[in-house]
């Protein structure tokens, strides 16, 4: 059962959310206060973060800022930010400082779990091959290497740290070398749905991954259209 942390100072939205999302097989803990919330990540396990915007001694994204940047097992976690309503600065800002994804509040708890599903799906790891099948789950590249069943991505020897977002996002443009994939189609394919498209958000998501895979240059833009994968293919 994958165990939930929501960090926000309404008092009254953790219970019956809590109760709503058990349905799906999620438990629920509420932190009221940033602080608060730092030392559970740190003192217990969680597979997913809900993290208002509003909140009482620093607000969310500042929040969402230190959680990536920090050093403990629980900078990777995936993060929901609670937007307010319509506000595309607030989507833009979380989404720059690491979040996942972003829900605007007041929102339905459907939803909800529907969001959580998709962000907690990327960041599972795949179940492994039986003994006879082939590693076609390794990709290589100049410079790079993808390995998709234990969701880990090496630059040179060295292994990135990237979100779930971020991981399924390079798995998606490396499938197709050289493909041109429009924003509207990544960002479908990455939430699995067509509503609510914001296209902006693929363009922040690729500049986020752009600066973990510096110096090499594995992402080209055609203006206006969308993102391909550029680097070549090692012979295998």
């Amino acid at each position: 059962m994958p165990h939930l942390l929501l960090i926000d100072d309404d008092q009254a939205l953790g219970p019956p959310l809590a109760q709503y999302l058990a349905r799906f097989d999620f438990s629920l803990e509420q932190a009221l206060k940033p602080s608060l919330g730092l030392q559970r990540l740190q003192t217990q396990g969680f597979d997913a973060l809900i993290l208002d915007g509003m909140l009482p001694e620093m607000d969310g994204f500042e929040l969402c800022k230190r959680i990536r940047a920090s050093d403990g097992v629980f900078r990777n976690i995936p993060i929901l930010m609670l937007t307010a309503r319509g506000d595309l600065t607030d989507k833009v800002v979380g989404l720059e400082l690491g979040a996942d994804d972003y829900l605007a509040k007041p929102f339905e708890p459907r939803e909800l779990a529907a969001r959580l599903q998709t962000i907690l799906r990327r960041a599972a790891p795949a179940p492994l091959p039986q003994a006879t099948q082939a590693p076609a789950h390794v990709q290589r590249f100049e410079g790079l290497e993808i390995d998709s069943l234990r969701r880990e991505v090496r630059r040179g020897g060295t292994v990135l740290e990237l979100t779930g977002t971020e991981f399924e996002l390079l798995l998606l443009l490396a499938r197709e070398p050289g493909r041109v994939l429009h924003r509207d189609e990544i960002l479908n394919q990455l939430r699995g749905q067509d509503a609510d498209l914001y296209t902006r958000a693929v363009d922040i998501l690729v500049s986020r991954l752009r600066r973990k895979l510096e110096p090499l240059d594995a992402i080209k833009t055609l203006r206006n259209v969308g993102y391909s994968f550029a680097l070549a293919a090692m012979p295998t």
